[in-house]
């Protein structure tokens, strides 16, 4: 699951985004209130996106925050990296935070291991391949009575729409 200081940034990052190119700073109170996103949070998100050359900033009365990259160049992958540390949903599978598993058989053993080898591996090429500029197809509910009420799934035609098997990048 994705932290909420993951949440936020991605919906920083993509208010950012909408106003690319605008010609002027974006107001943190702006993001704060338009993104629900408490402001000393934000400000401490930002700045982290800063120090990574994701963002510019300015001060005073005519100061904000702006993309220092395209969005085009900025994918949802990266952000999730930067804010988690990992794709990966096990120690034992993260590419840049590797650790083995503390209490685990052997990883040549563990079919968890290869599992969540190949999740991570899925989850890198969606992220990887969408970026802050990309539209994301229309999700819809799902009838599956295991997930309950509230589980939402690509709808199958909005991601051969979305060339799924097309789509860049590796973890």
């Amino acid at each position: 699951m994705l932290s909420q200081r993951t949440r936020y940034t991605i919906r920083a990052m993509l208010h950012l985004a909408d106003r690319y190119g605008g010609g002027r700073p974006v107001q943190l109170s702006e993001i704060a209130e338009a993104q629900n996103i408490p402001p000393k949070f934000l400000t401490v998100m930002l700045s982290q996106m800063s120090r990574h050359g994701l963002v510019g900033t300015r001060r005073g009365r005519d100061g904000g925050y702006w993309l220092a990259r395209a969005p085009q160049e900025i994918s949802y992958g990266e952000l999730v990296r930067l804010t988690r540390g990992s794709l990966g949903l096990l120690p034992c599978a993260s590419r840049h935070a590797y650790e083995s598993c503390k209490h685990c058989i052997s990883e040549d053993k563990c079919r968890l291991h290869r599992v969540m080898l190949m999740v991570r591996d899925e989850t890198a090429r969606i992220l990887d391949g969408l970026s802050l500029a990309d539209a994301v197809p229309d999700i819809a509910l799902d009838d599956d009575p295991e997930r309950g009420a509230s589980g939402r799934s690509v709808v199958h035609a909005d991601r051969s729409a979305m060339g799924e098997n097309e789509l860049p990048g590796q973890a």
